[in-house]
């Protein structure tokens, strides 16, 4: 198989899909690397890297499209790239399509087989694929919460974890899944008073039998996340639903309850946002105020950490590239469950239900689509 590998053009992202260690692999195992040149820079990996594993590296973006059997991406495709797809190519990256009708519709148009990196999921519900990136998230977002708390970001000029004699701050981080969780390891590091607030009884259960400082748990409603944001000084947004659009959990009313200078960072912005004021931003230009409230809601959060992140990410996406390298599509989704999840569109349908409902398009399930 060919296996492309564009440079990403998303803005400032400079995460690329594999490692020179991880085209090593797949070209030993019999496989060919395309590799657009200086896709992998932002990481610290030169093109010289690449081809001393044995890739190919090309000027084009065109010639890795054209020619690859499957692309392996970090992000979702912008409209420039959807002319360079064509019908039955394997995509493999992040999606994220309950935010993105105009892609989910020129993935179907183009007859692609779109498998999402954020619905490969495992038997027990977990997302192995989203997993690294969410827990880079979290912990980004802890570290963005302090920086623009800071008097010379407009921020309230608090610190995080307080001092003797002055109280720590107060963050609420509603969701306590791999990006809240993560949130909440490093806001109590950094000695702040933290607010735990999810849906899940059993999740909060376990996180306070294993989370050491500062903090309380609260079970997901409107009147306890009211209370709570009223009184943060940093809000983390942390809801998920595997796939399709996440409730909004935070209001225009509660985020004016908030004092000047609170600082909100919606993790979940890229796939629509659980807080009512938020919109997507860049690294460029990464936060805006609403009511006084400092809003960051970069859509690529572990962008900002290429080096991490794009070693963290092949780990667990290469299994599964090698898998559909070695076996072909068809085969190795009969034999995997998880990365049959992870299907999008296949022949022109949309194949994911949370995408459906978020989007308004017709679902067609994969295996309906496959026997037809």
């Amino acid at each position: 198989m060919i296996i492309g590998v564009p440079k990403e053009i998303k803005n400032e992202e400079y995460r690329v899909a594999i490692t020179p260690l991880a085209a090593a692999v797949l070209t030993q195992t019999g496989h060919r690397v395309l590799i657009q040149t200086m896709a992998g820079e932002g990481s610290g990996f030169p093109d010289k890297e690449y081809a001393d594993a044995g890739a190919s590296v090309t000027d084009s973006a065109e010639e890795v499209y054209n020619r690859a059997d499957m692309i392996y991406k970090v992000k979702e495709l912008l409209p420039s790239e959807y002319p360079l797809l064509r019908r039955e190519q394997v995509l493999f990256t992040y999606l994220h399509l309950a935010n993105e009708l105009k892609l989910t519709q020129a993935l179907m148009d183009k007859g692609v087989i779109a498998i999402a990196y954020e619905t490969v999921q495992l038997p027990d519900g977990s997302l192995p694929l989203l997993t690294p990136m969410s827990q880079i998230a979290g912990r980004v977002a802890m570290q963005k919460a302090a920086q623009y708390l800071e008097e010379m970001n407009k921020g309230s000029g608090k610190l995080l974890g307080g001092v003797p004699g002055v109280p720590p701050c107060t963050v609420v981080i509603i969701g306590c899944g791999m990006v809240g969780t993560n949130a909440a390891q490093i806001a109590l590091g950094m000695g702040a008073r933290v607010i735990i607030i999810d849906i899940d009884v059993n999740r909060l259960r376990y996180l306070s039998e294993v989370l050491h400082g500062r903090f309380e748990t609260l079970t997901s409603n409107p009147y306890n996340i009211a209370n709570a944001v009223k009184e943060a000084d940093v809000v983390i947004g942390a809801a998920l639903v595997a796939g399709g659009k996440p409730p909004i959990v935070v209001t225009r009313d509660m985020v004016k309850s908030m004092e000047p200078g609170s600082v909100i960072i919606d993790v979940a912005v890229d796939q629509g946002g659980c807080v009512e004021t938020t919109h997507p931003t860049s690294h460029s230009d990464p936060v805006y105020v609403v009511d006084g409230v400092i809003h960051y809601c970069v859509t690529n959060m572990p962008g900002i950490v290429p080096r991490t992140a794009t070693q963290a990410l092949c780990n667990v996406t290469l299994p599964y590239a090698l898998k559909l390298a070695n076996q072909g599509f068809v085969k190795a989704i009969k034999g995997d469950g998880a990365l049959a999840k992870g299907v999008n569109t296949f022949n022109g349908c949309l194949t994911n239900e949370p995408v459906s409902r978020a989007l308004g398009i017709p679902y067609t399930p994969l295996d309906r689509v496959m026997s037809g």
